[in-house]
């Protein structure tokens, strides 16, 4: 396993995280066991970076995740997030970043975990209805108080996280990054780098697309996001916009092909190989996914490498980094 600073934390963080949306339900049906397997094999493998969230299920991943880390949960760098999904709040977009809201969570999640302190505690997603000041208050008490060791966003623009570090360091950073959505090179991933913020990727394999494992005939459960066409402003899955992504990939795998590898590998190694990156997380439901998604770290992708890449999207026209933000 490779590691990797994660950001002026002081920790050492595995290049490959294992991410746990899914547990939460939203890709469809998963094997609880097999789940529980794949996190053993992670952790037998080096892994030591695990991402769940409150709002995955509100507690079903994060209960999962704890049933998996098992007596080894000292041994991992265990993230969660606060700030969405809540029902009962009459907010927008079922955000909330007030300091009650996070006090309670944060008690919950600890409970959900079976641990006494998480890692990387971060914010889900901006609650701009909610002065930051207040939300980064409420983080750094839960800090002081020893219950969370770093803290951070997720989806917050640049100045957002400007507006956050004006209270309260914001260690660590997590954002959508994969060969289709570069959005984030613009700006948030300078800013970072320039502060020495921890950047955690999600989605590396474009939600599954950069798998290789689609085709003309797949059909995603009707409790799968993917059904929907996609999140984040961001419409991979879309009946215009799959047809001609499933082309992409087709040559993509044809190049990794070419370089003795598999079209997984030379997405993960494209995300690693910008330096701004600490982890890349991938979902995964089974051991044998997480002893596949290994070979990336064997794989050094040159400059030409990654123009021959981009040649692809351009052939294909795929806008990469389109003027619009994640929400």
């Amino acid at each position: 396993m490779e590691y990797r600073p994660f950001g002026r934390t002081g920790l050492e963080v595995s290049a490959i995280g294992f991410g746990c949306w899914e547990l939460g339900g939203s890709y469809g049906h998963f094997d609880e066991g097999e789940v529980i397997a794949a996190i053993h094999k992670a952790m037998d493998l080096g892994i030591n970076c695990f991402d769940t969230a409150e709002g995955y299920g509100m507690g079903k991943s994060e209960a999962l995740l704890a049933r998996g880390l098992g007596t080894r949960r000292k041994d991992v760098i265990a993230v969660t997030k606060v700030g969405i999904g809540y029902k009962d709040s009459g907010r927008e977009k079922d955000r909330d970043s007030r300091k009650g809201r996070i006090t309670a969570s944060v008690e919950n999640s600890l409970r959900f975990l079976k641990t006494d302190y998480i890692d990387v505690y971060l914010i889900h997603w901006p609650d701009r209805h909610t002065p930051f000041d207040e939300t980064m208050r409420a983080m750094d008490d839960l800090v002081q108080q020893g219950k969370v060791r770093f803290v951070g966003v997720s989806n917050f623009r640049a100045e957002e996280i400007d507006a956050c570090m004006n209270t309260r360091r914001v260690d660590v950073g997590q954002y959508g990054y994969h060969m289709f959505d570069r959005r984030m090179e613009r700006d948030v991933f300078p800013h970072c780098e320039t502060h020495g913020i921890g950047m955690m990727g999600y989605g590396s394999l474009a939600h599954g697309l950069l798998t290789g494992a689609f085709d003309k005939h797949t059909a995603f459960d009707a409790r799968d996001w993917r059904s929907k066409g996609g999140l984040f402003n961001m419409p991979l899955f879309t009946e215009e916009n799959f047809p001609r992504n499933l082309k992409v990939v087709e040559a993509l795998k044809q190049m990794a092909a070419d370089r003795g590898t598999a079209v997984h590998h030379l997405a993960l190694a494209w995300v690693l190989s910008n330096p701004v990156i600490s982890t890349a997380l991938v979902g995964v439901r089974k051991p044998e996914e997480v002893v596949s998604n290994m070979g990336a770290l064997e794989l050094t992708l040159s400059e030409d490498d990654k123009r021959a890449i981009d040649a692809v999207f351009e052939q294909y026209e795929v806008d990469l980094r389109p003027d619009i933000w994640v929400e």
